[in-house]
């Protein structure tokens, strides 16, 4: 899928070898996948440390707001992602698109008063700071990684027509539940009813794999984590909340259902890899060794 030999994956295979010389098989496999999860999620990562960093330093005499600040930061992560090939042209073009998607849908929310960003900032769009549709991109970011990382394969996959027309309505919804009943949950049941068969094999030393809605689920747990630094430090404040409250476990299954639109929108780069069955060769045997 993506071009061998590069810095980055030399990296990431001398230092699986380094875990699996230390380690037993059993637990060097679940290091390894923790670590490759990790570094699937750095942008994700970087960006929520600018966030802590930046709450707990940040002074009002200062002469750039916090938020331009953090618009400074992304763009710069964005920018030292493609010059360390962490990021493919090919990943940004669809991380680009998911920023866009992202940054409208938080102009309507904000503007039809779901939440807030209460400090100020040169760098806004209608009330929103631009840093907010790098979050949104870091998701992007994090699930083109982690197929790559990972060498996923998404078998067996349903029609894919089916899965653009779920990831839209999907994302209509977070729009016209304002206007319309609410339709999240027959759009989650609908996610298990499409994707319930379908595997997500990854690699670490051998191929394993897991249900694609549970994988969903359980990285929307994260996501709704992540989503509590950004609340608890006050970055953004939802409607009716005390301002550091934690997020609702509702926001979770908002998360669950954004996950598959991210998915739908980077499986426009990684067509490949869906309905192929896993890879049985070793990645790191493209690889020279040490």
């Amino acid at each position: 899928m993506e071009p061998q030999n590069s810095d980055t994956e030399i990296l990431e295979h001398r230092l699986g070898n380094k875990v699996r010389a230390v380690l037993p098989h059993g637990p060097g496999e679940f290091v390894l996948f923790v670590l490759k999860q990790g570094w699937a999620a750095l942008f994700g990562g970087a960006m929520l440390a600018g966030i802590l960093l930046s709450k707990a330093i940040w002074q009002e005499s200062w002469p750039i707001a916090r938020y331009d600040a953090l618009v400074i930061w992304a763009v710069g992560l964005q920018a030292a992602f493609l010059w360390f090939r962490l990021e493919s042209w090919r990943e940004v073009k669809v991380i680009l698109l998911f920023h866009l998607t992202g940054t409208i849908m938080e102009v309507f929310k904000v503007h039809a008063g779901s939440w807030a960003y209460p400090e100020p900032g040169l760098l806004k769009i209608m009330g929103v700071p631009l840093f907010s549709g790098f979050m949104y991109a870091s998701v992007g970011s994090f699930q083109a990684r982690v197929i790559r990382i990972f060498d996923m394969r998404f078998t067996p996959y349903p029609p894919y027509w089916a899965s653009v027309v779920l990831g839209a309505a999907i994302y209509f919804n977070f729009f016209g539940h304002h206007f319309l009943p609410d339709m999240r949950w027959v759009l989650m049941a609908a996610t298990v009813l499409l994707f319930w068969r379908t595997r997500i094999w990854f690699t670490i030393g051998r191929a394993y794999w897991m249900p694609l809605p549970l994988a969903a689920f359980f990285s929307s747990f994260f996501l709704w984590i992540a989503e509590n630094v950004g609340t608890r430090t006050g970055t953004w404040v939802y409607a009716g909340s005390g301002g550091v409250d934690w997020a609702s476990l509702n926001k979770m299954g908002s998360w669950y259902l954004l996950l598959y639109v991210s998915f739908v929108t980077v499986t426009l780069v990684y067509r490949e890899a869906l309905g192929a069955p896993p890879s049985t060769k070793d990645p790191a045997s493209t690889l020279p060794p040490e």
